[in-house]
């Protein structure tokens, strides 16, 4: 249940353009709260072409409307210095519209950013939030999860630390191996401050995107933080190593469809026990205050963090930027599809909107309105999932890759 609506509003999109004289960027909003529509209610949208944060007139401007009701639409106009252009639609059902708006050069191409990416506005609304809900979770979930903790546990908890320098004299610093199930070890950092004290930290675990490198080393004062290494390879090896992977045997990890077809070959099994076993690990730690565990990742790492919060009843937050892979299976009830492996029964076991039930934790959602390698609708089931303290935050304007600078904020939460 939606219990509390709290709207933030703000500027809106801003990005670089070297074919304009100033920089060029949108913004945009609806007539009222994107996110509190009602079936069928009309929905306004006016996007603001601006150079140097001044309207910019005559140029022509592109615009294309798609949503989860598979229903699109587009349209053309100028830009004016005293009008935005206005974009009306609607969605009769529950679920999000999408709306871009690019601009063009005299040439007629979509006029580029100094990162030669289309400057245009990405953004949404959405209809009756509440009732989006996921498809039915397999009946043995809790069985096959059960398996596999029982799989990981005939495997020891044990580890070797390698001391690597911090950087810094106020913590100790690890590159750290943990047997696991699968015949791959957990790889990472594990960081602390010198001086702690056992039984006297909170312990966080960081978990990075979709990508084959390091893992990331962290530190923080009173904290104990292991961060995660997706592929358990090694870590602070040159660009070279990683790109000989990336384009080898992890090339593509995750999509394959005939190992997703089995929910015990998928890559994502082997993560999520290493996932566990990294748990295992931190909460071992002579320094942990046994109350407070965190975790925190952004995309595929998201994705880790919701899992992992889902699966060990003892993580008591969980803060997810952008998720990966909620809801896989929203495709087959028509809702727009993000960047992600193809559906298949045997990744429901693995979709975070499914571990959101059993999520135990505060749990702290972030979700981009123009977002659609991470669509909106998924993450809206996911929060509906979870009976824990929650929050999601929408942002307009936000894509996977990019927010701009003081966008408009919607907050929803049970708290």
């Amino acid at each position: 249940m939606l219990k509390r609506l709290t709207i933030i509003t703000l500027a809106a999109a801003l990005c670089g353009a070297m074919a304009f004289a100033g920089e060029l960027s949108f913004r945009g909003e609806t007539d009222k709260s994107p996110v509190t529509y009602k079936p069928g209610e009309k929905m306004i949208f006016r996007v603001q072409l601006l150079d140097d944060s001044k309207p910019l007139a005559g140029k022509k401007l592109k615009w294309t409307r798609r949503g989860d009701d598979q229903k699109t639409d587009k349209g053309e106009a100028v830009s004016s210095a005293t009008q935005p252009l206005i974009i009306e639609t609607s969605i009769d059902m529950p679920g999000f519209v999408h709306i871009t708006v690019n601009v063009f050069n005299d040439n007629g191409k979509a006029a580029k950013d100094a990162k030669n990416k289309d400057i245009k506005f990405d953004g949404g609304a959405g209809v009756e939030l509440a009732k989006l809900a996921s498809l039915p979770e397999p009946g043995d979930f809790d069985a096959f999860w059960a398996k596999q903790k029982e799989k990981l546990a005939k495997v020891p908890l044990k580890s070797s630390l390698t001391e690597i320098p911090s950087g810094n004299p106020k913590f100790l610093v690890y590159d750290v191996k943990v047997d696991c199930v699968g015949g791959k070890p957990v790889s990472g950092y594990f960081a602390k401050p010198k001086d702690a004290a056992a039984k006297s930290l909170p312990a966080q675990v960081n978990f990075r995107g979709y990508g084959v490198g390091s893992a990331m080393l962290y530190t923080q004062a009173g904290k104990l933080i292991f961060s995660f290494n997706t592929h358990s390879i090694e870590n602070g090896k040159d660009e070279a190593y990683y790109k000989k992977l990336g384009e080898g045997e992890l090339s593509g990890y995750a999509f394959n469809k005939e190992q997703n077809s089995n929910p015990e070959t998928a890559y994502f099994n082997g993560m999520i026990l290493r996932v566990l076993r990294a748990l295992e690990f931190i909460k071992a730690q002579p320094e942990w205050d046994g109350k407070n565990l965190i975790m925190q990742g952004g995309s595929q790492g998201g994705f880790m963090a919701l899992v992992a919060a889902g699966l060990d009843a003892d993580v008591t937050r969980c803060a997810a930027v952008k998720p990966w892979c909620c809801d896989l299976g929203g495709v087959t009830l028509g809702r727009l599809r993000g960047w992600r492996p193809d559906y298949t029964a045997a990744l429901d076991y693995y979709d975070p909107v499914n571990h959101a039930k059993r999520i135990k934790g505060e749990t702290v959602i972030f979700s981009g309105l123009g977002d659609y390698a991470c669509p909106p609708s998924g993450l809206t089931v996911l929060y509906n999932n979870i009976k824990a303290p929650k929050q999601i935050e929408y942002t307009q304007g936000v894509t996977h890759g990019y927010a701009p600078p003081n966008p408009q904020k919607f907050i929803l939460s049970n708290k």
